[in-house]
């Protein structure tokens, strides 16, 4: 019977040492995510397991799909199986109703950089705040909407099985900075899914902004890196993206493409006359620009034109410098609670998070579903 004994405690503990050695990190990630300060719909998650992103590149994920089941294979090492799955999809009629988003930069009122404002409006979604430190790459903060791995606020990750789920965040940021102080963040624009075709790997709406923190620590540096792929923008959401990065050193461009001519990539830079800069849901390239709302080049029911003249007008009344609570009061201008649309869906919209970024301390000041009462700050 003894000997018995210590054959199942042998098998047992090399069964042990063999889950260590091969999923190891992946436990200790999943065992770091928590609540934070109690808040159930806001969690946190240090993430400690290995990536490679010019893997994700040689695969051509080009959609959420596919970056589930690459993260399922990834997680499962061909051991066992799981499923991963976006509860963003677009309705009957291929249509989307896209987040409606606000982006900023303006400089600190100490004179020591750069704030980088951010309100992520969108539906009532759990929030998972990242910190990653990979062994190639800058480490960074970044935010992910947790419905993009299959949660909602009826689904939380409270279970061990569920918490794995939450390693598909590495390669969906919605915003974040990285330790040079690169911000970048992504705002919708209806009917404009990028498709880009030029024969270069392929990179997701998210997993660019992940290869952007990891691999870039200017604007221009940003722009090469989003110019040596082919964007491709989730056609199953309905929508397509533009994105703002801006760098420590108060530089700053949204980055957009061209629907009239195969998806090219264009490029607004930030004036360098002004020490800010604004973007909202509607395309800022002269080509397409308009002071007018137009559904063809922005979104109008989420008051796109007039979110992004608010905050000019507040940056400009400033001389774009700010102190943090005048970044946050300024976010809190353009913050929905219950925005009904007005569009024939009778969509809903809240600020599911509103963020500040300092570029120079690295630190995000965040306050979540328009509690702003509270700030909760997480430091790179």
């Amino acid at each position: 019977m003894k000997k018995i004994l210590y054959i199942i405690l042998g098998i047992v503990l090399a069964a042990v040492i063999a889950v260590g050695c091969i999923w190891g990190k992946e436990i200790a990630s999943v065992a770091s995510i928590k609540s934070v300060d109690g808040n159930h719909y806001l969690f946190s998650m240090d993430y400690k397991a290995n990536y490679d992103l010019d893997d994700v590149l040689a695969h051509d994920i080009d959609g959420n799909a596919k970056l589930g089941q690459y993260v399922a294979n990834r997680i499962g090492k061909g051991l066992f199986h799981i499923t991963i799955e976006s509860n963003q999809l677009a309705d009957e009629n291929g249509e989307y109703h896209g987040f409606g988003c606000t982006s900023f930069q303006s400089a600190k009122a100490d004179g020591s950089g750069y704030w980088y404002g951010r309100n992520y409006d969108y539906f009532e979604n759990p929030t998972l705040v990242v910190t990653s430190h990979p062994k190639k790459g800058y480490a960074s903060i970044s935010c992910c909407d947790m419905s993009h791995f299959g949660f909602s606020l009826d689904k939380r990750p409270v279970h061990l099985a569920d918490k794995f789920m939450c390693m598909a965040a590495i390669y969906t940021p919605l915003d974040g900075v990285n330790e040079k102080g690169l911000c970048m963040s992504i705002m919708a624009l209806p009917k404009q899914a990028a498709r880009q075709e030029t024969g270069k790997h392929k990179a997701a709406t998210s997993v660019l902004i992940r290869l952007v923190l990891d691999r870039c620590a200017t604007v221009q540096e940003a722009i090469d890196l989003i110019n040596s792929v082919d964007v491709r923008h989730d056609t199953i959401t309905g929508g397509g993206y533009h994105y703002m990065v801006a760098d420590a050193q108060g530089n700053a461009a949204v980055v957009e493409f061209d629907l009239e001519d195969g998806w090219k990539t264009l490029v607004v830079p930030k004036d360098t006359a002004l020490q800010y800069m604004t973007v909202s849901n509607h395309l800022l390239s002269p080509k397409f620009h308009t002071e007018e709302p137009n559904p063809k080049y922005g979104n109008p029911y989420s008051r796109s034109w007039w979110r992004y003249d608010t905050v000019e007008e507040y940056l400009q009344q400033r001389g774009g410098i700010l102190t943090l609570e005048q970044a946050q009061e300024c976010l809190g201008l353009v913050h929905w609670d219950n925005l009904e649309w007005g569009d024939p869906k009778g969509t809903i919209e809240d600020t599911q998070y509103s963020s500040v970024y300092d570029q120079t301390r690295h630190t995000l000041y965040l306050r979540n579903w328009n509690n702003y009462g509270h700030t909760y700050h997480f430091q790179l």
